[in-house]
């Protein structure tokens, strides 16, 4: 990459920015703070997913354009604080510093494109960053969908009983070939560099039965009637784990399953409307 000078546009945005604050600035700017942009934050996030998914090269520039301006943003106001202050600098350097860092089959000097030392190099590296946390849970949002939230948390499961089983293992035992094989559908970056444990192919597909049945049965087992939405939440946990078993994004599927809804509503609308349309036309 060239230097900063020879991007010219990128010096704009930064220049545009910061025209925002002074004299002739924004009111409106001037007041936000991190807090009051989050919503903007979650909101260009969502429309950013939705181009990618839709690959159109137009929106996902737009799009990334309006989440990069959120960094900006969020840059700025931190540039101004007088507690805590950083710059966009900052955030750069740290962020270049953290990549380097967590791959070191790029910059460490033994590089390498097998996928599973990849992933072994930089889970180490990042236990390294967070050997002061207590669980493994920690650092997770729980600002995600819950959703994504279970799919990330079932990560974490497997985490704790690979440790369980790495513990009880001679160290001559360990090794990245002991590692489990992701499993045939797992060809995505998500999977693969969500830098989780991957799926296990041994997980066998958790059985599917009705709200009723399970209800029944966790009341039986607990000698308590389970609420039915608590029932409902664990039976949408299952089809999580085995979507996350089989190395399936449940968040994504759950997006093409309302896309593919709302295609089926905006369908049957214009067959009402056109209807619609040809009785006026014969009255």
């Amino acid at each position: 990459m060239g230097e900063a000078s020879d991007r010219p546009e990128l010096l704009r945005l930064l220049s545009v920015v910061e025209a925002f604050r002074g004299d002739a600035g924004c009111a409106w700017y001037e007041e936000q703070t991190h807090a009051t942009l989050v919503k903007y934050l979650t909101e260009e996030s969502a429309e950013l997913v939705e181009a990618l998914e839709s690959d159109d090269p137009t929106d996902i520039r737009e799009e990334l354009g309006d989440v990069l301006f959120q960094v900006l943003f969020h840059s700025d106001i931190a540039a101004q604080r007088a507690q805590g202050a950083f710059t966009l600098e900052d955030v750069a350097r740290e962020q270049a510093d953290k990549l380097v860092r967590r791959n070191p089959h790029v910059f460490g000097p033994t590089p390498t494109r097998d996928i599973d030392e990849i992933i072994r190099l930089w889970q180490e590296a990042k236990a390294v960053e967070k050997r002061d946390r207590t669980s493994v849970l920690d650092g997770v949002p729980r600002g995600m969908s819950a959703l994504a939230l279970s799919q990330k948390m079932l990560g974490k499961e497997r985490q704790v009983g690979a440790a369980a089983v790495s513990a009880a293992a001679s160290p001559a035992a360990a090794s990245p070939s002991d590692s489990p094989a992701a499993s045939p559908s797992d060809s995505g970056w998500v999977n693969r560099f969500g830098m989780e444990s991957k799926p296990s192919e041994s997980e066998e597909a958790i059985p599917n039965p009705g709200v009723g049945e399970v209800s029944a049965e966790m009341g039986a087992a607990t000698g308590e009637a389970v609420d039915e939405e608590l029932a409902l939440g664990r039976r949408l946990l299952a089809l999580v784990r085995d979507a996350d078993a089989r190395g399936l994004d449940a968040e994504r599927a759950m997006r093409l399953a309302n896309r593919e809804l709302e295609a089926r509503i905006r369908s049957a609308e214009a067959e009402a409307e056109a209807e619609a349309e040809a009785e006026a036309r014969d009255a």
